[in-house]
């Protein structure tokens, strides 16, 4: 008998712990996932549309920038069998807030490879020209910036940086940024690898693969030693119409 009655006491308390247990478990609220951040982007050009959903966009793996549930997404429609135009287009928890199609659509072969986001006003794209077209293109944004168009010639793949509003992706201003054959003048090619921003001196970091030749900051052509390309290293104002430093090893 008293066995049996400390055994129904021990099944009771164990009942008990369990009820308890169970509980807990259903009523604990999972942790929350911290919100993600990623500042600067570079890599190869995608293709997508501005009808296309995030998920489509994201699985591609090109260039994009996040804070929290805003990511911002840049790259290329194929508008022709030779011809690309870039495209950037923002997402608020998957939700299309703007997209943006209209920066280039001449014939230059243009695409979108860059950004940087600091997650609030600060926000610049990299886009690709390969020459001067008729038409709208980003010219009309550098008007007053360091350099203000592709310049002579036509074919190499130099670099446009623009700085854009987050919140409707507008083009404040932007800026070429090319490399120069000192033999003939001729535009030669340069690609931006990063970028980053200084919130103190409100200054743009661009460091970039530059062909023969890279330019110094009066945007003349520097004089070189060795093959190219040249790790080239220019400091930005932050609404681009100086170059404060350009750097080059074995450049001067």
């Amino acid at each position: 008998m008293i066995y049996s009655h400390q055994l129904r006491k021990y099944l009771a308390r164990f009942s008990l712990s369990v009820v308890l247990l169970a509980d807990l478990v259903i009523t604990q609220k999972t942790p929350p996932a911290f919100a993600q951040t990623v500042n600067s982007s570079i890599g190869n050009p995608v293709t997508f549309s501005c009808n296309d959903s995030e998920a489509t966009i994201k699985d591609k793996n090109g260039p994009r920038v996040v804070n929290g549930n805003t990511a911002i997404y840049i790259g290329y429609q194929q508008v022709s069998s030779n011809n690309k135009n870039p495209v950037t287009i923002r997402f608020n928890s998957g939700i299309k807030s703007w997209c943006r199609t209209d920066y280039e659509t001449t014939n230059d072969d243009g695409t979108g490879y860059g950004l940087y986001w600091d997650g609030g006003n600060v926000l610049y794209g990299v886009y690709s020209s390969t020459g001067s077209q008729t038409g709208n293109d980003f010219r009309r944004f550098a008007t007053g910036r360091w350099l203000t168009s592709y310049g002579y010639g036509g074919g190499a793949k130099v670099a446009v940086i623009a700085r854009i509003n987050p919140a409707n992706g507008q083009v404040d201003y932007a800026t070429f940024l090319t490399s120069k054959k000192p033999t003939d003048g001729k535009t030669n090619s340069l690609l931006v690898q990063n970028l980053s921003w200084n919130d103190t001196n409100l200054t743009l970091t661009v460091q970039a693969q530059s062909w023969w030749t890279p330019r110094r900051t009066n945007t003349s052509a520097m004089n070189c030693t060795g093959s190219s390309p040249y790790q080239y290293t220019a400091v930005f104002t932050g609404d681009l119409t100086k170059v404060n430093s350009a750097f080059a090893p074995t450049c001067n």
